[in-house]
């Protein structure tokens, strides 16, 4: 069939759709197309045939429209449209007698469609291109794999293909499966998506009867260069031949040839790596994910995802009662006035402190537009706040989040194994219970610097009106909504479990130089503790402890004089790691009475990392994440002695910094940007940043920077692509910067990011167990290779914006950071 002809028929065609589920369509066609050919005519009923044909595909336009999309059902089945689309839909099953191809085609051309805007520009402006970048980093879209229902064989036939000019030429499949296939076609013939062509597989009708007159319908879905002489046409079948036999021979063909030929494994292997960036993700993320359900019409808190790196976060916003008040700080009107914004992605900053009273502890917080429309009450809080010891700054980031987005099947046919479809089941109904809900996913990022506290401390008010913080003051119910602490299931990478628990400790660093603290968590091998003072002790010495509350429970044990082996020291130098120190060949009085604490109390003790209450509920959550990321997560791999950034992870939505930073991530020059050698102290003779990460463990918190970037739009199309930036370790005074933020100020934009750098574990493999399997029972290198790539994988960074925070601290002038923030503003609309 010739796709020439349809093109130009394409007027008549568009008239057509208009009567198409008239009951009098036939006697239309007739009148309409009288002036034409038979063979137009059939052409064009062919056409009208597959737009009439009812379908089940799924629409989900996030991230694909402009609009602002939500769930909308039809007939059973869930969709995700905007308004705009909704509309078509509505207006196009109305017109057409339900849902079929031509109503599908149609919601996925609507104006607002990202990919039909960027097409009307290119034809209106008729610009090049955009350039492709090619370096070693791979851009990694999450949740972007999909599952297969069916093999491709690797088979090269020789075909004919009929062409818009209706010449038939010879070429070779390189792929087949029962509905679709890839074609190896010369540059000079053109095809583009959309085109619909006809197939004769010669080089099987040389040996089998297949019953095809006039060949087989495809429809071009991609065209992907190979070479200068050849480019891959992929292509989806339209089934307008209805030949069960031949469908019957091919399966049946690919079923018997597939050891022959070997099956297609990009599809798996795209999943594999996928997943593989994923799982390392998830569990370095520094931000708490915070789950919003919609319960007699309000959003409340029903769930928190935490891993190592947010669990701090989630303890944070816990009374005295253990009970979350992350119900009363994010409360339903602060939500619905977040949700008043136009982007996507919701952001606010929260400023939080607490007041304990009779052993109660009660929670003061306002959002920073609650600030700035009280000013006479702004001074205030931010002074008398940040000189609590509780005084903390969170960024808040609110996104649509849908239960539909829990199941994630596996990207394997189901020809694959019995155990596909077994395994590809949704979450089990009392996940599914806790899931249904769910509306919303907020990420809380704690972002508290003392630049920021100190410049809060300097803000003067009148000490009489302290009495005036009532207002952001926050109660207790006595029924407070439960919430359902979820921890994130990944490999287990530490040998014994740790639990929470609070006493006193007495630290002895030397004869003449003890400190006391409190332990914030225990094992069978160590401890973690949180001294009152800051003390001068490095990784590796040794010292002793003494446990005296825990002492009055023991009469068995000795809790005085423990020796304890310094693994970490926290930045301020008053959280500490220990692991017993043990003598060769005795044992440790601390190993013994932790174990049997543990034994005994069980049912008491809270594990740090809390196991499953509900079986399925953390992978759903996990999924339901994983279609949400709004971050930039940036993978350092380790090739041979250096570090570099192999990898940039892109989710649902996209940030301003992936527009900024992706031309130069992909570049060499992209480590340099965020990672310079200057940062680091000169006896690092190899790479830096692979040095400082040797001399960490994964237990150990995130490092963290401060990243200045200064873009300038108009010389964009310079070498450096119009980027500029300094970065300096979290904590070193930041007025270091001073003139660079100025010059940003002067002709730019300024970002100031915060770098969160986890050094990760071994990959998860469990995770990606049945994909690696599959591949490897065809092609045992390339799962080999899959594995190493992963296993290359060092190191962890989140890239979190708090320029909005920050600004002030930099006491630049105001008219500057005004007018910045306006050329910022006019940026964002015009690529967002």
């Amino acid at each position: 069939m010739s796709e020439d002809k349809l093109e130009l028929h394409q007027d008549l065609i568009n008239d057509l759709k208009g009567d198409l589920g008239d009951p009098n369509f036939d006697f239309i066609f007739k009148q309409k197309t009288s002036h034409l050919s038979k063979p137009d005519q059939f052409l064009l009923k062919m056409e009208m045939t597959r737009l009439s044909q009812p379908v089940a595909r799924f629409i989900d336009l996030r991230g694909q429209v402009s609009g602002d999309v939500k769930p909308y059902e039809h007939d059973g089945k869930q969709h995700f449209m905007d308004d705009l689309a909704i509309s078509v839909f509505e207006r196009e099953v109305a017109q057409h007698g339900g849902y079929t191809m031509a109503v599908y085609e149609a919601v996925m051309h609507t104006d607002n469609n990202y990919k039909v805007m960027q097409k009307n520009a290119q034809d209106k402006e008729d610009v090049k291109p955009e350039v492709v970048y090619e370096h070693e980093a791979q851009l990694i879209r999450f949740a972007s794999y999909e599952s297969r229902i069916e093999e491709r064989m690797n088979y090269s036939i020789k075909i004919t293909v009929e062409l818009k000019s209706g010449t038939t030429i010879p070429a070779s499949t390189s792929d087949i499966s029962l509905s679709g296939a890839k074609i190896k076609l010369g540059k000079n013939y053109h095809v583009q998506a959309k085109n619909v062509i006809t197939l004769r597989l010669v080089g099987l009708e040389q040996d089998f009867e297949l019953g095809l007159k006039e060949g087989i319908q495809y429809e071009v879905v991609a065209v992907e260069e190979s070479s200068a002489d050849y480019n891959y046409v992929r292509l989806k079948r339209t089934f307008v031949e209805n030949n069960s036999g031949f469908d019957e021979f091919l399966e049946s063909f690919i079923h018997g040839n597939k050891r022959r030929y070997k099956i297609n494994l990009d599809n798996t292997m795209d999943a594999v790596v996928c997943k593989g960036y994923e799982q390392y993700y998830l569990p370095r993320v520094s931000s708490l994910f915070v789950f919003f359900s919609r319960i007699n019409n309000m959003l409340l808190p029903s769930m928190t995802l935490t891993n190592e790196n947010n669990a701090f976060i989630n303890y944070y916003f816990e009374d005295e009662r253990k009970t979350s008040c992350l119900y009363s700080i994010f409360h339903n009107k602060r939500l619905q006035k977040m949700l008043l914004q136009s982007a996507p992605v919701k952001e606010a900053y929260c400023y939080t402190f607490t007041h304990s009273n009779n052993g109660k502890i009660y929670f003061y917080s306002a959002f920073d537009w609650e600030l700035d429309q009280r000013p006479e009450l702004k001074n205030l809080f931010l002074g008398f706040g940040s000189e609590k010891e509780s005084w903390r700054v969170f960024k808040v980031q609110l996104m649509p989040s849908h239960h539909e987005d829990a199941f994630i099947p596996l990207s394997l046919p189901k020809s694959a194994g019995k155990n596909v479809e077994k395994l590809n089941k949704r979450p089990p109904p009392r996940a599914q219970g806790m899931i249904q809900p769910v509306h919303h996913l907020m990420l809380l990022t704690e972002i508290t610097t003392a630049e920021h506290k100190s410049h809060c401390n300097k803000l003067s008010y009148p000490q009489e009106s302290i009495n005036r913080l009532k207002e952001f003051g926050h109660g207790k119910s006595k029924n407070p909504p439960h919430l359902e602490k979820v921890a994130l299931e990944y490999v287990n990478l530490r040998s014994h479990k740790r639990f929470l628990y609070r006493t006193g400790t007495t630290l002895h660093i030397s004869d003449t130089l003890s400190v006391s603290g409190n332990t914030r968590d225990f094992s069978v091998m160590g401890l973690q503790i949180e001294v009152e003072q800051a003390v001068d002790v490095t990784k590796g010495d040794l010292v002793t402890l003494d446990l005296p509350d825990l002492q009055k429970i023991t009469k068995q044990h000795v809790l005085s004089g423990l020796r304890y082996e310094i693994m970490a020291v926290s930045k301020s130098k008053t959280i500490i790691n220990l692991k017993v120190k043990q003598v060769a060949g005795g044992t440790h009085t601390a190993m013994e009475f932790f174990t049997a604490l543990i034994e005994n109390n069980k049912d008491k003790l809270q594990p740090s990392e809390e196991a499953p209450k509900i079986p399925g509920l953390s992978t759903a959550l996990r999924n339901m994440v994983t279609k949400s990321i709004c971050q930039l997560p940036l993978y350092l791999h380790k090739k041979s002695s250096h570090m570099e950034i192999g990898a940039v992870g892109h989710g649902l939505y996209p940030s301003p910094l992936h527009n900024i930073l992706l031309p130069h991530l992909v570049h060499h020059n992209g480590q340099e940007l965020l990672f310079p050698g200057k940062l680091f102290p000169s006896n690092y003779i190899a790479d830096p940043l692979s040095e400082l990460l040797r001399e960490k463990s994964r237990q150990d918190k995130p490092l963290r920077f401060t990243l200045f970037i200064h873009f300038d739009e108009k010389q964009i199309n310079e070498p450096n692509h119009g980027v500029k930036s300094q970065c300096i370790p979290f904590g070193e005074p930041i007025e270091q910067l001073f003139l660079f933020a100025k010059k940003a100020l002067k002709n730019g934009m300024l970002f100031i990011c915060h770098l969160y750098v986890s050094k990760t574990g071994r990959p998860d493999m469990d995770h990606l167990a049945n994909e690696l399997r599959y591949v490897s029972h065809y092609a045992l290198h390339k799962a080999k290779g899959l594995e190493e790539a992963l296993w290359s994988v060092n190191g962890v960074c989140d890239v979190v914006d708090v320029t909005d925070v920050m600004m002030p601290v930099l006491d630049l002038e105001p008219h500057m950071i005004e007018r910045m923030q306006q050329r910022k503003k006019e940026w964002l609309t015009k690529h967002f």
